[in-house]
């Protein structure tokens, strides 16, 4: 028996392939091999290529599509069938197909070939459930983003039961037309009700009809597969969502056991509560393995070593959703501008995101010594850095709690997906930042950023920051997710020993 105890559970956690749920499934396996198991992360293999180009990972495993990721984290590579993209990953409809019909093969070999005691799969990912199934391995669900999201999305068949939504997923027409622009969720008490989520704001509502349609569609296969799961491990912290029973339980009829195991951050400094406490110079009591699928421009740091304490705006819509279009990036572009501040501006080097941006502008604001525009940023060292005074942001759910993190005050120009749920916390129950209006004109932009890092506004608002930071991300704060994430290794222990112990007999 000394020796079958000895042997560390396997797990493979399987991620959805985007930036935004790599980083957190990556976090979430160093937490597990924390706790005594052997974790090992399957990605495609144009996001595996991508990670091992931006880290100093280690050939290792069972092949050579394998390596050491750190921290006690394997990396494994599953073939796609899609083709080398280049600086862009492929579209939705593209790695879809891969997911439904080229990986499940190459997941039931790696699963095949060793003991694994329990599959963790992105809830996006559900593709992996069959596989897991099949394998006879029992599977567990992983949500990156808050509690609260996921009740929105798990809440989906019975809006359609009681026909609030379409089969599409739209909001019926009665509803569009009463004067309660957020029924269809206040209705069921989902939400607080001061996050005010809008009808058109739902998570779902992404893109064109057509777009909407498949995307309705993959969701509610995401959900029927999501019904085997037993556990739900949720990257966000206890008492986030704001409801009852929001620290654990079921958050949809016959749902699984929740486990709010996060936020799941990368290992290192946690910052300072306020700026001038928070990394200056080398950022040297912040270090990481990176999980960047993006190549960092390594010249932001001495950029900011040069700016003053808390001056600098930081502004990034993230990698996955689309671009914001040119009259948006104009706008915003001459409103960063006219204010004076210095900024730095990760902004993807593609045509479509850069549209609008004016002529010679990058080269402009450098000259001028006020702004920098890159293509990607190293964001967490970025937050972390004494310069940093505000983040605008899309509210994607990592990029909040990294600012969370560091305590930098928030300024939410959300895009689509879960970020309209991320705002509402945002700035209507957490209240650590202010919304930019739609139309993102550039007095608009200037007026907002002046809000945030100045006067009785900005004071309150880095207070409430600081309030909710020791709240959610300290390491005293952190210390119920760290035993959610024991409560989940010891359940995966109870139910691997039985077969572990079959199988030295056999």
């Amino acid at each position: 028996m000394g020796a079958e105890a000895a042997v560390p559970p396997a797990v493979v956690l399987v991620p959805f392939p985007a930036q935004g749920h790599v980083t957190p499934m990556l976090h979430l396996a160093r937490a597990l091999a924390a706790h005594g198991v052997a974790a090992t992360v399957a990605v495609p293999d144009f996001i595996h290529r991508r990670i091992a180009a931006t880290t100093t990972a280690a050939p290792g495993g069972e092949d050579d599509d394998n390596a050491g990721y750190g921290g006690g984290v394997a990396l494994a590579s599953l073939p796609s069938g899609v083709a080398d993209c280049g600086a862009d990953p492929p579209g939705f409809a593209e790695f879809g197909h891969a997911m439904e019909h080229h990986m499940p093969a190459h997941l039931e070999r790696l699963l095949a070939r060793r003991r694994v005691a329990c599959v963790v799969v992105d809830v996006l990912a559900s593709w992996a459930v069959p596989v897991a199934e099949r394998c006879g391995v029992p599977a567990a669900g992983f949500w990156p983003a808050m509690l609260a999201s996921y009740r929105v999305v798990a809440a989906i068949p019975e809006l359609m039961e009681k026909g609030f939504i379409s089969e599409s997923g739209t909001p019926k027409s009665s509803l569009n037309q009463s004067d309660d622009d957020g029924h269809v969720l206040r209705v069921l008490k989902i939400l607080p009700a001061e996050v005010e989520l809008k009808n058109e704001e739902l998570p779902w509502l992404v893109g064109d009809s057509a777009t909407q349609r498949s995307r309705f569609a993959f969701w509610l296969r995401a959900l029927h597969r999501a019904r085997s799961f037993r556990s739900l491990l949720v990257n966000s912290f206890p008492g986030e969502a704001g409801c009852v029973d929001d620290d654990g339980g079921h958050p949809a009829r016959q749902g699984p056991r929740v486990f709010p195991v996060g936020p799941l951050l990368a290992a290192g400094g946690g910052g300072g509560n306020s700026a001038e406490q928070r990394t200056k110079g080398d950022g040297s009591n912040y270090k990481q393995q990176p999980s960047s699928m993006w190549q960092e421009d390594a010249t932001c740091m001495g950029w900011l070593d040069r700016q003053r304490a808390a001056s600098v705006v930081y502004v990034s819509f993230g990698s996955w959703v689309g671009p914001i279009g040119p009259e948006k990036i104009r706008e915003l572009a001459l409103g960063l501008e006219a204010t004076g501040r210095p900024f730095l501006w990760a902004l993807r080097e593609d045509p479509s995101w850069r549209a609008g941006l004016p002529d010679g502008y990058a080269e402009r604001v450098a000259a001028a010594g006020r702004g920098k525009v890159v293509g990607w940023a190293p964001q967490e060292d970025l937050l972390a850095h004494g310069a940093v005074g505000c983040y605008l942001t899309h509210c994607g759910w990592n990029s909040t709690v990294e600012a969370m993190r560091h305590g930098v005050r928030l300024l939410c120009c959300p895009v689509s997906g879960d970020q309209f749920i991320n705002c509402g916390y945002i700035t209507r129950v957490w209240e650590i930042g202010i919304r930019l209006g739609g139309g993102m004109g550039r007095d608009e932009v200037g007026d907002c950023i002046e809000r945030v890092m100045e006067g009785k506004e900005g004071r309150r608002l880095q207070e409430k920051m600081d309030a909710l930071r020791e709240r959610a991300v300290t390491a005293e704060a952190r210390s119920l997710a760290q035993r959610n994430v024991k409560s989940f290794v010891n359940e995966i222990r109870r139910d691997y020993r039985l077969p572990m112990h079959m199988y030295s007999i056999l």
